[in-house]
């Protein structure tokens, strides 16, 4: 691409304003992308349209980047930037004075895209404010989104309580129609998050409650002789070990109780604690099977 105005300094421009070839609709005011793979060549490609559009067309130069730019304010001071960084190529008199031109010109249309902005933003807030008075207005949507960026529910419900009370002590001097009453909103939002606490609570302690329960179970029937089933438990817990250590480790009382609520006879009935506890007791010999009676649970292939 023939460079007309050879710039010296570039500047990084987070956008740029150029459009595909089969997209220019204004050739005139129009930087193609074909032509600028670069920031380098987008800046040169700038300058060069700067300095050709007709000096009475440059307000127009300027609207139609704009239109283009997602931001335009950012895009015109880096333009502006662009245009002081390479000040030499304005330096004969014609250039100069488009110069000044160019400046005069971003600097009205930021401040038309600034006044445009806040009034727009402006009206969008007045249609959301509740009421006002000579300090302050009263807005509930923004209330509320304050409210919500506090993470704590005692913070949220102290702030909420707070902006209802300044309310009720404000001298009111506008009220809108359009929307509720700023003071019951506020009540309604404490009243919702405070439900929402109690539903939040009551789950929670219903979810540790079934974590810690016991699964449900029927108590399993032994068809042998009681100390027979309990000898097992004792050479588990006594005689047999695994890596230094018994196989099931826990008082005679733990293995008592889980027999016991684990098991019962063969007619069905509960087994006795104090018989289990017996059996289990190391100075029993007598209580426990004799070898020939006892289950094999060692038994090798």
């Amino acid at each position: 691409m023939l460079k007309s105005y050879q710039i010296k300094r570039t500047v990084q421009f987070s956008e740029e304003t150029s459009v595909p070839k089969e997209q220019s609709n204004t050739p005139e005011f129009d930087i193609l992308k074909e032509d600028t793979k670069s920031n380098t060549e987008y800046c040169q490609s700038l300058m060069n349209k700067l300095l050709t559009v007709p000096y009475a067309k440059l307000p127009d130069f300027f609207v139609h980047h704009c239109q283009i730019a997602s931001n335009p304010i950012k895009w015109l001071n880096k333009f502006e930037k662009l245009i002081a960084e390479n000040e030499d190529l304005f330096m004969n008199t014609a250039n100069r004075g488009r110069m000044i031109k160019c400046y005069t010109i971003i600097e009205s249309k930021r401040k038309e895209i600034e006044q445009t902005t806040n009034k727009k933003s402006t009206k969008f807030l007045i249609q959301y404010i509740n009421a006002g008075c000579e300090t302050r207005c009263f807005s509930f949507k923004e209330t509320r989104s304050k409210a919500n960026e506090l993470s704590s529910y005692t913070d949220k419900i102290i702030f909420l309580t707070k902006e209802k009370y300044d309310y009720e002590q404000a001298i009111i001097d506008f009220i809108n129609p359009k929307l509720p009453d700023f003071a019951m909103q506020c009540q309604k939002e404490i009243d919702h998050i405070q439900h929402l606490n109690c539903l939040t609570n009551e789950f929670s302690v219903e979810q540790i409650q079934a974590k810690n329960a016991p699964l449900p179970f029927n108590k399993l029937k032994i068809n042998c002789n009681i100390n027979q089933l309990v000898d097992i438990y004792y050479r588990l817990s006594r005689e047999m070990q695994t890596n230094g250590r018994p196989i099931i480790e826990g008082s005679i009382n733990d293995l008592a109780a889980v027999i016991v609520n684990s098991f019962v006879d063969k007619d069905g009935r509960d087994l006795s604690l104090d018989t289990v506890r017996t059996v289990l007791t190391p100075s029993k010999t007598d209580k426990r099977p004799k070898d020939h009676k006892k289950i094999d649970i060692d038994k090798k292939e």
